[in-house]
């Protein structure tokens, strides 16, 4: 009895240190990084625009859990030494971005190769087999960017960009795992794309042209408003104005109107009023080139003299038209 008793305790120690020597680690890890695209943005807008991607793995393993350490680097847009902006490139111009690991994009979401740190991402405990885990990367860029130009901007995460470290540790205790700051082998690359394509837009407001109160039209009465136009950098464009609620088709024969009177006015491009503002583009319009921020255009009015209808209010209604 006493023999078999000390057989049962070192078979028991044996299988103890067989469990302690290794075999609760991660054997083999794979996984992938999911391209991250903005769409098509209106930087004139002067907001932030977000999207998202995924961090996936999976590990095989036994009675273990599996620290994973998805270290992302700068890309090849760039960045800046702190961490914080990412850029993404279309020739020499750079849009700022970065990856968070957040949905509030506090906390930038780095690597121990770059700035900032790599957020650990956990499989919980796995008895014997395939154990997985996936992780939202939440990506944002900021607003203050309106007079980058049109067009498409890139940054790639491929080779040394992504170094997905990772480890097992005894029976899932958190306490055991390594940091993700000094994890450093095993490492697996899992490549991505971040893009945007910046559109081309033109947006206008305008203020009301008040000629205001007068008697008798026996001189002419002037007055002005302004035009705000925001269009995307480096787009031309041009603006047109239409010939009003007559459908006047000479710019200086405009009709404001009361029921069935009506006042004769004309709207012009110079404070002399000798340059008619109307709709035919190359002729009578405006020309200008966006720069992303809002460029204003003073529109100069005119009431001729002329015989002078009943009193009362006369007005009309003007399209503004930008055509890029």
């Amino acid at each position: 009895m006493m023999h078999r008793g000390r057989c049962l305790l070192l078979c028991w120690m044996i299988a103890l240190l067989v469990l302690l020597s290794g075999s609760a680690w991660a054997q083999t890890c794979s996984g992938n990084i999911t391209n991250i695209n903005f769409g098509n943005i209106d930087v004139t807008a002067n907001t932030a625009f977000n999207a998202t991607g995924t961090y996936s793995i999976s590990c095989l393993a036994i009675l273990s859990g599996v620290r994973t350490c998805p270290n992302i680097n700068a890309g090849t847009g760039g960045g800046s030494g702190t961490g914080d902006p990412r850029y993404m490139t279309n020739g020499t111009n750079q849009l700022r971005f970065n990856l968070y690991s957040d949905p509030g994009h506090v906390t930038v979401w780095g690597s121990r190769l770059w700035a900032h740190t790599a957020p650990a991402t956990d499989i919980t405990l796995v008895i014997l087999g395939e154990g997985s885990a996936s992780r939202t990367i939440y990506a944002q860029i900021p607003a203050g960017q309106q007079t980058l130009p049109p067009g498409t901007y890139t940054s790639s995460f491929a080779g040394g960009q992504t170094a997905v470290t990772y480890a097992g540790y005894l029976l899932s205790l958190p306490l055991l795992a390594p940091s993700c700051s000094t994890l450093a082998n095993p490492s697996l690359t899992m490549p991505f794309t971040v893009s945007v394509t910046i559109d081309p837009h033109c947006g206008v407001t305008a203020t009301t042209l008040d000629f205001g109160a007068t008697g008798v039209l026996n001189s002419a009465v002037n007055g002005s408003n302004t035009l705000f136009v925001t269009c995307s950098a480096t787009t031309p464009y041009s603006i047109s104005l239409n010939g009003g609620l007559a459908g006047a088709t000479d710019p200086t024969q405009r009709r404001m109107s009361k029921g069935l009177e009506a006042v004769t006015y004309g709207l012009y491009r110079d404070s002399m009023r000798t340059l008619p503002w109307g709709d035919i583009i190359g002729s009578n319009t405006v020309a200008g080139v966006g720069t992303g921020l809002v460029q204003s255009y003073t529109v100069y009015g005119r009431v001729p003299p002329q015989a002078t209808p009943s009193p009362g209010t006369y007005s009309d209604t003007v399209v503004v038209t930008v055509t890029y």
